[in-house]
């Protein structure tokens, strides 16, 4: 698997999303979320399909949740992706708030 060089993560809270970008600032890819009081509830991945296969949509989900984690918020993961990615990555179970999750 070839992973696209230069890729770049950024939150656009105004379209509820984190997006990755190429170097020249095209968007291949998004994560979408709502806010759930202090919580981003994550809904939706998407990955543009001409980069599918490339790590994309896991290079979007480890950036937002980097992000998440750095703003010192929490997630609930309702996207079949982002919680499959949470499976096989532990070490970012810290970010998942479980009382929602149970609701």
């Amino acid at each position: 698997m070839t992973q696209p060089e230069g890729l770049q993560v950024v939150e656009v809270p105004d379209r509820r999303r984190f997006e990755i970008r190429t170097a020249d600032g095209q968007r291949i890819g998004e994560a979408d979320y709502e806010r759930i009081g202090p919580l981003l509830a994550f809904t939706h991945t998407e990955v543009d399909p001409a980069h599918e296969g490339q790590g994309v949509a896991s290079q979007l989900v480890r950036g937002a949740l980097d992000q998440v984690r750095a703003s010192g918020r929490q997630i609930v993961a309702y996207c079949p992706y982002v919680r499959e990615w949470l499976r096989r990555h532990p070490d970012y179970q810290d970010l998942v708030d479980q009382p929602a999750v149970e609701r």
